[in-house]
Order: structure tokens, then C-alpha cells, then sequence
């Protein structure tokens, strides 16, 4: 569910606000933020998963504008982060430390100082060999550090081989007969607090049956560790709606994994989920120009201002987003799917300015009529999109806005030539 709808005359609202005007306003390309559809992400996990009294700590990685983050630590979240940079953009935003937890399968010995100066609630420690270089910086700065172990389970999340992090062959995390020589190496350190599990599958998951196989497992070893285990944090991961219809809801996904933990939250167990995709993927969008048409011998192209450096998912996890134009009057779709049920549609390319043939954002899409200036949203576009945008041939990244009670801000303005040159500047 997101707040981006078309009117029955074609015209698209973001938020209450239409998307022609603020592409009029601040340009393209440009990401467009709905304040509603964070919210009530936010709202539907915390109903959903109610009986477990979760933390849902936001996935940084996946949504990372400071604008943004602080919005959502108003609306009670906590924060994951990877780096020393996203902690900080975590701190920025107003996130109490005790609400932050610190993953991440490479974490120097720098990022864990700034951690632990920070007093997070704890790291999430990937292999026995972190556990020890935690343990050292705690003990030279005369702290106590809390440590969940990663636990790698060996489920198939049934996703992307480039974001599926739960396999044996990935390299997250450690098999559960390691976590337990963990807990038993570094259980009694003065300078540790072991006090719990980590585990995340990958990402976008579509299915509840990796959770609940996943959760067995942690589960048991919980048994083997006994009160040691006051934190189980199960990850994220849960899906979006790239395709109308095709995620589970909050609901479904509460349904499946709320009865393996209850009885163990009863027992003072503190759960935490840490969801990215689902709270910020619907909440999106990109909009982008045509620069021109480009008819070819077999196929046409509509060259855009946005590419693979503004949205690489489409070229490098093959992903697929729903592209439609902003003013479509006869063509207004239902559904926001790969092929809609609508005459007079003709197979495009959408490709961005970029030099490398694998710079497109769609491929033989069925899309309206466009002339040569059309305005295009790409729907589904919240999460893992600016984030791992890029300046490859010197493309200044996009504007980004936030759509709030019908207003729009810019919260990032658009990257310049001289910002791109700053940093070598003077010669």
C-alpha cells in the first residue's frame, strides 16, 4: 500500500501533491518521498507483530536521508546500521543509542571504537575472530560491549543470489555450533555482554516458510544457551510491492512468526525485527525525463535523465520496477505489473545517458504513447535506490524530496558539476 495514485483523469498524486509539479518545482531526476506511506509501514508491523512488543529497528542501508531516518524515529524506530557512517546518520537523526544495533561482516576496528563510544545497544558480531577485537577496544576503553552473534541458519530464502545472506556459501554470520563455542569462550568476559542471537536471510522474501525454518533453528540453540539469550534479533527482509499484490502483508508474515516467540517473550525474551525494503521500498519513487525517442531497427529507445547511476537494481539484480508516465489520460493503470492489460501500448526501452549498454532502467516495457519530453515515474523506488546511486560518468545524483500533509521539501538538493569537482580541487 503507498500513497502514489493515479486520478481518473491520469494524472499521478504523490502524497496528495501532483508529481508534474514537483518535478516543475526541483527538476529530474528526482526521488519523491511519501511521509504517509512510511508511516504506515511503521504502523502495520507494529499492529502486526503486537504480542511480541518488537523493536523494529529501520534498515539504514536501504533508506539513508537524514530527513527520513529522523521521521521514522519519531515514529518509534530504532535503527540497524552497517558502518561507522550510518551510525552516525543514525545518532544525527535523533536515535537513541540504546536503539541501535551494529551489523556488518567487516567492521574495522576504528567503527567498533566509534560504536562503543557511542554505547549502542550492541554489535552484531560476525565471526569469533570480531568477537575477540571487540572484545580488546572494550577492554582499552574500559567499557562493557553488548555482542549478539550473527548466526548464519543455512536457509534458503528463495531470493536473488546477490541478496541472500543466510546460505552456508554466504559470508555472513557463523553455523550455530560455532555461536555456541562463542558464548562459551566470551560468555564470562568482563568487557562482554553476550547477550544474544542475530540472524538475517536476505532480502526481498516473499514466503513466511524461511522465517519459521530459520526461527527453528535459532530456537534451538537458544535452548542449548539457556537465559544467556535475552535478544533475538530475526532480521529483516520482508518484501514490497513491486508487483501489486505480490508481498505478504505485515499480517501474514505476524501469522507465521509470532507463535514460535510469544512463549519466549513471555519469558523476557526482547525481539527485534529490522525491516528496509518494507517500510521504505513503497514509499518511492523516481521521476525521470525523456531526453528523446530513439527509434531503432529493433527496438525503441526512450532515452531518459536517470540510468544505472541514479537506479542500478534494474541492471544489477535484474529487478523490476513498475514505469508508467505521470500524465496518461486513456491509459491509467490498475495494477502495477510487467505487462498491463491495456490496447494500444508499444514495447519500449527505457534507458538512462550513461555509456555501458547494461544502462537501462526497463526493457520491451508496453508503455503509452510518449512524446519527447514525458515525465516518468518508477514506482517502488524507496529502498536500495539512492542509496546505491553513483557519480559513474560524472553524473551528479538526484534531488530528493519528502511529501508531507500535502506539502513538498527538498531534503537533498540535486549534486552539481562543482560538487563532483570539489574534493580535487584546487589543481
Amino acid at each position: 500500500m503507498d500513497h502514489f495514485i493515479y486520478t481518473e483523469q491520469g494524472s499521478l498524486l504523490c502524497d496528495g501533491v501532483p508529481a508534474t509539479a514537483i518535478a516543475d518545482a526541483f527538476g529530474s531526476p528526482i526521488y519523491v518521498y511519501s511521509a504517509s506511506t512510511l508511516r504506515h509501514h511503521v504502523a502495520a508491523l507494529s499492529r502486526a507483530f503486537g504480542d511480541l512488543r518488537p523493536e523494529i529497528h529501520f534498515a539504514v542501508k536501504s533508506l539513508n536521508n537524514l530527513h527520513i531516518l529522523a521521521l521514522l524515529v519519531r515514529e518509534g524506530c530504532g535503527m540497524d546500521v552497517v558502518s561507522a557512517g550510518e551510525l552516525e546518520r543514525a545518532l544525527r537523526a535523533g536515535c537513541s543509542p540504546e536503539r541501535i544495533g551494529f551489523a556488518g561482516v567487516g567492521k574495522s576496528a576504528e567503527e567498533i571504537r566509534s560504536a562503543l563510544r557511542a554505547g549502542i545497544a550492541h554489535l552484531n558480531a560476525e565471526s569469533l575472530a570480531e568477537i575477540e577485537m571487540i572484545d580488546s577496544e572494550a577492554r582499552a576503553l574500559g567499557v562493557r560491549a553488548g555482542v549478539c552473534v550473527r548466526v548464519n541458519p543455512d536457509v534458503d530464502a528463495r531470493t536473488h543470489r546477490y541478496t541472500t545472506t543466510g546460505r552456508d556459501e554466504n559470508k555472513f554470520g557463523v553455523d550455530p555450533e560455532s555461536a555456541a563455542v562463542a558464548f562459551a569462550r566470551y560468555g564470562d568476559s568482563p568487557h562482554l555482554d553476550m547477550h544474544g542471537l542475530h540472524c538475517h536471510l536476505g532480502s526481498p522474501i516473499f514466503t513466511t516458510e524461511p522465517y519459521v525454518e530459520a526461527i527453528a533453528r535459532l530456537l534451538g540453540l537458544t535452548q542449548r544457551l539457556g537465559d544467556r539469550v535475552r535478544v533475538l534479533n530475526i532480521g529483516g527482509g520482508f518484501g514490497a510491492d513491486y508487483v501489486t499484490g505480490r508481498t505478504p502483508s505485515a499480517e501474514i508474515y505476524a501469522k507465521a512468526i509470532v507463535p514460535l516467540l510469544a512463549p519466549r517473550v513471555g519469558a523476557g525474551l526482547r525481539v527485534i525485527i529490522e525491516p528496509g525494503r518494507f517500510i521504505a521500498a513503497n514509499a518511492g519513487i523516481l521521476l525521470t525525463r525523456l531526453r528523446r525517442l530513439k527509434p531503432g531497427r529493433s527496438r525503441t529507445f526512450a532515452v531518459c535523465d536517470a540510468g544505472m547511476t541514479a537506479l542500478i537494481r534494474p541492471a544489477l539484480y535484474e529487478a523490476f520496477h513498475f514505469i508508467w508516465p505521470v500524465e496518461c489520460r486513456g491509459f491509467v493503470p490498475v495494477r502495477r505489473e510487467e505487462r498491463p492489460p491495456l490496447s494500444g501500448l508499444e514495447e519500449i526501452d527505457i534507458v538512462g545517458p550513461v555509456c555501458e549498454s547494461g544502462d537501462f532502467l526497463a526493457q520491451r516495457r508496453p508503455l503509452p504513447p510518449l512524446s519527447h519530453d514525458s515525465l516518468l515515474a518508477v514506482f517502488t523506488a524507496g529502498a536500495y535506490a539512492m542509496t546505491m546511486s553513483s557519480t559513474y560518468n560524472d553524473q551528479p545524483r538526484p534531488a530528493e524530496v519528502l511529501v508531507d500533509a500535502g506539502h513538498s521539501r527538498l531534503i537533498r538538493p540535486r549534486q552539481t558539476i562543482n560538487d563532483l569537482l570539489a574534493a580535487e580541487s584546487p589543481l
